[in-house]
Formats: C-alpha cells, structure tokens, sequence
C-alpha cells in the first residue's frame, strides 16, 4: 500500500470565482508571479448558463489523438458531450495548452513535492470546493495512476 494525495473536485462547492485559475497561472508565468493569464492555468472553471454551474477541471496527459469515445453526461438535465470534462489536451482542442507556444499543459500539483498544505488552487478556494487528501491505493492501482497522469 501507498499513500497518494490528490485534490477532489466537489462542482456543487464552485461559486465561479476562478481565484483558483488566477492562482495557478500566476505560479506557472515566467517569471514566476509575474503576470495572470488564465490560458496558462492548469485549472480551468467551466460554466452551464442554464443551470448555473461551475466545474472546475484540472489538466490531465496529453494525447497525440482525438480520443474515440463520445459518451453523454447528464447533469440537472442538460446533455454534456465527452469532452466537456476532459482533462486532456489533445489536438482537437486548444484547451490545457500553453498559448504561445501550444505545449501541452498539465498540473504539476504546484512542484515535486507538491506544498505540505497542498497545492495552491486548493489552498485559495475560499468555498473547499477543491480538497486536498491522501489515500491509500494498492500497488497495481497506484501505477495505473500514474500512468493517467503522465
């Protein structure tokens, strides 16, 4: 057994606010701190017009293809298509990739380690709908994680 944190996404938390993409983007911008561009963050806060609501989605691994899956999402009775939640960049999309040079982008957890109180979007969302928590996951789970993640 091992011990992996991660940050869990509670949507019906999520006022809007984006503090969490001013935050990420401003800890990646060279220098660091230095500018806010939320096409640089690696959290990005999307929003349903008609039911009113905020889902906040981290950058996952790149792919080099379009992905073949096209299932729907329901939520408070709209349809959402796959890629609504997706945390990949990939070429279909300009999503999670860094707008000068269309690299892909993917949370780092704010550095390896990441910060004991944890990563940065999760300590400035005033509302907890990002946490930050460890769990204990098996080692065969543990490296098909990793592989998610890379």
């Amino acid at each position: 057994m091992k011990i992996v944190k991660t940050i869990k996404i509670d949507a019906d938390k999520c006022t809007g606010c984006r503090s969490c993409e001013v935050i990420c983007s401003a800890f990646h911008a060279e220098p660091k701190y230095s500018i806010v561009n939320s096409k640089r963050s690696r959290i990005r806060v999307f929003w349903d017009v008609e039911n009113d609501l905020y889902v906040p989605i981290l950058a996952g691994q790149y792919t080099d293809a379009e992905c073949n899956g096209r299932h729907i999402t329901i939520i408070k009775g709209k349809e959402y298509d796959e890629c609504s939640f997706c945390r990949a960049s990939c070429p279909s999309r300009d999503l999670f990739k860094e707008p000068d040079a269309d690299i892909p982008l993917k949370c780092d957890m704010c550095g390896e380690p990441p910060p004991p109180e944890g990563p940065l979007c999760v300590t400035w969302c005033l509302y907890e709908a990002l946490t930050y928590f460890e769990r204990e996951v098996e080692e065969e789970e543990e490296e098909e994680e990793e592989m998610r993640n890379q």
